[in-house]
């Protein structure tokens, strides 16, 4: 076994990390959903979005973000369907499936117990990280 307090920081935040997102997407897949998936399902929270609003709202190229719809709209998560104001556009919208999987996996803060039923105090752990992201980011 691994002498864990020998390590540094950032070696614990990376493994942390990795094991969280494991965890996250194995609950994820649970319901059909891979990560790319729910952040997609996400993005259309308040209403349809175009394909390229979507890769801009969840950080990703409009190609990248193509694949990712297809298995949604593919597996009926979500439709994509011509604007009627503008027919060069297509809009992406959440079916009911796809709003009853979201809800599901926000159901219960299930992706924050991954981590707050594990450390003592998550609150702090949560302020730490947001300090540390805008740090590195805005530097």
């Amino acid at each position: 076994m691994d002498d864990h307090a020998s390590w540094a920081t950032g070696r614990l935040l990376l493994v942390a990390a990795r094991l969280v997102e494991r965890e996250w997407n194995a609950l994820l897949a649970e319901r059909g959903l891979t990560h790319a998936g729910f952040l997609t399902l996400n993005a259309l929270g308040d209403g349809p979005r175009t394909q390229r609003e979507l890769a801009a709202r969840t950080y990703v190229e409009e190609q990248t973000i193509r694949p990712v719809l297809d298995r949604l709209e593919r597996d009926g998560h979500i439709v994509r369907e011509r604007d009627t104001a503008d027919r060069r556009r297509v809009l992406v919208t959440r079916t009911e499936l796809g709003e009853r999987t979201y809800a599901e996996v926000m159901m219960g803060d299930s992706a924050e117990r991954i981590i707050t039923d594990r450390v003592d105090d998550p609150e702090t752990l949560r302020a730490e990280l947001i300090r540390l992201i805008t740090g590195i980011r805005d530097r």
